[in-house]
């Protein structure tokens, strides 16, 4: 232990004089202890120099006893050796005899077959001689397991010879078979009552025989029942395209006839479906002649008769010989198109279709098992569908044609028969002639599809957009012409836009009719896009048409907005003709106020009732922008503004402001308030500013302008000027002053055609230096000035001024709320 340690261990044993008296006993105990350890260490170390003495010794006694066990191993092996070769000297002739045995029952096994195999072959020849084809069939079968054993003895001269003469029997057999089958279909079947079960028994022997003579016969068979098809249907009688039917009412007859002769082929050859893969080729070449030799374009009807015949046939065969239909799917598709959300497919009627589909999908793999239970159809996977009307489509130009002067010509009777109006209960407020125009489209569709889904449903789709775009060029042309004011000009339309009650409904009709058509439109490329060929579905895209249908939309609402416009315009020559500057007293809002008020309050209700929300509010953001700053302008074009008509301005402004901020409310779209709110306060905030410089003493109104109206210019400084009535000579100092604070503009114009978003807050300098430009310096100045700006008006205007003094306080920015807090 460390020093401190010990010091505290002496004195925790002996912590008092009288304890130190057991200091000997202490010192004896611990010599005796060291005394005891140091005798425990010498044994441990006399221990420890004995064992290494011993575990050298066991080390070698362990070598010793590897090396005698390694001789041992090497004695043992030699003797295993001797043990084997004296083995190996004994079952010497045992071995050989082994062998000998095995090669002898190898040989009479060979000879015992070969005997077979002789036998068999000279029998097999007498079959063939009498045609004894069901034997032979079993035979033939016998035979070839039997030459597989003697796949390795080819090189025998015997077994060569045999296997020659193998061959030229089968070769016999197959030219006995093709020749009692070239009897077949001529009658003799019908004089010789034996010769079907003949030919059944040889078709027998045709599966024995290699597949190359199955295919053989069975073309040899389908050339032949053909023959005379193509001998009927290339003469100058029936080569035609109106005798289409004829060549698969042929077919089914032939069919129909050979049915019980036909049944001599197994089931497994699938005869019928290869009969009908040749007729339907041999078909497709003959009708491909005929189209393409039409010395002038056919006629529509007999084209599109042979079209649907050759459908309908081809369905016929797929449904016989396997195959889909996606035709009642494809019309459901399309009878969706333009359908309201309320009535199409509720989730129950989408459970039992795909349930449907899923029973339909499970029964077609049953049956595709249980037939490939049976060999393999030859051409499996042969696709019936469009394998002869796909040739009639390069001709199909003459029918898109067709459909495309119908559907203009409907477009134009739909347009002559439009009442341009609604009927009552209606609840999508569309035009009739827009619901029948769809209407007719998708009959059209339904129509095509289900004669091609290739390039000509492309083509026809391209008609559809040809269609959609003049149907959005009338009504385009049905909205009120020309147009005036700032949105007009900003637009480039000319002339005024009145608009009766009628028109107003009239372009709401368009506008929701327009929405209808860009919302039917997608959906119709959505389902042609499913129909058509994948190879052509990229191709299909109503884009360019939705935004037809969106300048239309854009157009009616702008149209809109000018007609109300226009119907202001009475109400601000009258709010000019008011004599502002001999106004004696401040009293309720003026008659255009009035006037502003009875326009909006008849126009809007119907306009909310009949337009979506979203159009609603884009036409509520279009007037705001428009009358804003239509009345800010409307105040530079009065002659001259006294404090009392400043004040009753400032009131009409007010009352102005809340008639636009309620018309929401009007339109019973509450939805759209808060932006429109905000949209319509900072719009009107400018001309209550104007009226507010207009109010200010003239010592201090380019301080108050500037801090109003900090985007103002000199020009529309030196009109306000005008307006409080100064003259020339007393305005060229003030307008000095002016334009030495004022920052460089380029703004020409009093009233900028588009008002700004919010007005900028001012420079620093401008709220912080009041010493260089004379600004209010506290709240008591700012109380005595609008003191004296009622000074000759009545009582009632100047409370009226402070209640929209403090109201416009009450704002959390911009520079009205600075000049405050200065």
């Amino acid at each position: 232990m460390d020093k401190s340690s010990a010091l505290d261990y002496i004195n925790q044993m002996f912590p008092t004089e009288a304890s130190l008296s057991g200091v000997e006993p202490l010192m004896q105990k611990i010599h005796s202890e060291i005394r005891r350890v140091d005798a425990g260490i010498l044994a441990a170390v006399r221990q420890q120099s004995n064992s290494g003495t011993k575990a050298k010794e066991d080390l070698a006694a362990a070598t010793r006893a590897v090396e005698e066990l390694m001789y041992k191993i090497r004695e043992i092996k030699t003797k295993a050796e001797q043990s084997e070769t004296m083995v190996q000297e004994i079952c010497r002739d045992i071995k050989k005899l082994d062998f000998a045995k095995k090669h002898i029952t190898t040989t009479i096994t060979a000879l015992h077959r070969l005997t077979m195999l002789v036998s068999a072959v000279e029998q097999l020849q007498v079959m063939a001689s009498k045609r004894q084809y069901k034997e032979a069939a079993a035979q033939l079968e016998a035979v070839n397991q039997l030459c597989s054993h003697f796949e390795a003895y080819r090189d025998i001269p015997k077994i060569t010879e045999l296997r020659e003469k193998f061959k030229n029997i089968k070769q016999i057999l197959k030219s006995h078979v093709f020749s009692d089958f070239s009897s077949l279909g001529t009658g003799k079947e019908t004089e010789e009552t034996n010769l079907l079960q003949q030919l059944s028994d040889a078709c027998l022997v045709v599966d024995a025989l290699e597949p190359s003579v199955r295919e053989e016969l069975v073309n040899n068979f389908c050339s032949r029942e053909l023959t005379s098809y193509e001998q009927i249907f290339e003469g100058a009688e029936l080569a035609k395209l109106d005798k289409t039917e004829r060549r698969y009412a042929w077919i089914k007859r032939r069919m129909r006839t050979n049915e019980e002769i036909w049944q001599i082929f197994p089931p497994s050859w699938h005869v019928p479906y290869l009969l009908c893969i040749q007729f339907c080729k041999k078909t497709r070449k003959q009708l491909e002649g005929i189209l393409d030799n039409l010395q002038e374009k056919p006629d529509v009807g007999t084209l599109l008769l042979a079209l649907q015949r050759t459908l309908e046939f081809e369905d016929e065969l797929a449904e016989k010989f396997g195959g889909d239909s996606r035709n009642n799917e494809i019309g459901q598709d399309i009878e969706e198109i333009g359908r309201p959300e309320s009535n199409r497919q509720n989730v129950s009627d989408i459970r039992k279709k795909y349930e449907r589909k899923l029973a339909a999908n499970q029964e077609s793999s049953t049956e595709e098992k249980d037939g490939n239970k049976e060999s393999s159809v030859p051409g499996a996977g042969f696709n019936f569908r469009r394998i002869i009307s796909s040739c009639f489509e390069p001709h199909l130009q003459v029918y898109v044609e067709l459909e495309e002067k119908t559907l203009m010509e409907n477009l134009d009777k739909l347009v002559q028969e439009e009442t341009w109006d609604i009927e009552e209960g209606s609840q999508n407020n569309v035009l009739n002639s827009c619901i029948q125009l769809f209407l007719i489209i998708k009959r059209s569709l339904k129509r095509c599809s289900a004669l091609t889904k290739s390039q000509t449903l492309l083509n026809l789709f391209k008609v559809f957009q040809k269609v959609l775009k003049a149907y959005a060029t009338k009504l385009f042309i049905r909205l009120p012409k020309g147009g005036t004011g700032l949105v007009a000009a900003a637009t480039g339309m000319d002339g005024q836009i009145k608009t009766s009650d009628r028109d107003e409904r009239v372009i709401c009709y368009i506008v929701n009719s327009a929405e209808y058509c860009h919302k039917t439109s997608g959906e119709l490329a959505e389902s042609v896009s499913k129909i058509i060929d994948s190879q052509l579905a990229d191709g299909v895209d109503m884009s360019e048409v939705q935004d037809e249908f969106s300048a239309v939309i854009t157009k009616a609402l702008v149209t809109l907005v000018l007609g109300l416009e226009t119907k202001f315009d009475a109400e601000m020559a009258a709010m000019t003709r008011v004599p502002w500057g001999s106004l004696e007293s401040v009293g309720d809002q003026s008659e255009y106020v009035n006037g502003i008020n009875t326009i909006l309050t008849s126009s809007i209700p119907v306009l909310g009732s009949l337009l979506s929300p979203i159009y609603f509010q884009f036409f509520l953001d279009k007037l705001a922008s428009s009358l804003g700053p239509r009345f800010y302008a409307n105040i530079f074009k009065c002659k001259h503004i006294s404090e009392t008509g400043a004040q009753q301005m400032l009131l009409d402004t007010q009352a102005v402001k809340t008639i636009l901020l309620d018309i929401p409310t009007l339109g019973r779209q509450t939805a759209t308030a808060a932006s429109y709110t905000k949209f319509v306060s900072r719009e009107m905030s400018k001309a209550e500013a104007l009226l507010k410089v207009i109010l200010s003493p003239i010592d201090s109104v380019a301080d108050t302008y500037r801090a109003l109206l900090p985007e103002g210019t000199p020009m529309e400084f030196q009109r306000i000027l005008e307006l409080k009535g100064l003259k020339k000579a007393d305005q060229q100092s003030i307008l000095d002053d002016f334009n030495k604070h004022a920052p460089p503009t380029t703004q020409p114009s009093i009233a900028p055609a588009v008002v700004p978003a919010a007005p900028p807050a001012p420079p620093p300098s401008v709220v912080t230096n009041s010493a260089s430009i004379g600004f209010i310096a506290s709240r008591e100045d700012v109380l005595t000035r609008a003191a004296a700006l009622g000074r000759g008006a009545a009582t009632t205007g100047f409370k009226r001024f402070l209640a929209l003094t403090e109201a416009a306080k009450d704002r959390k920015d911009g520079p009205f709320r600075k000049l405050f807090n200065t």
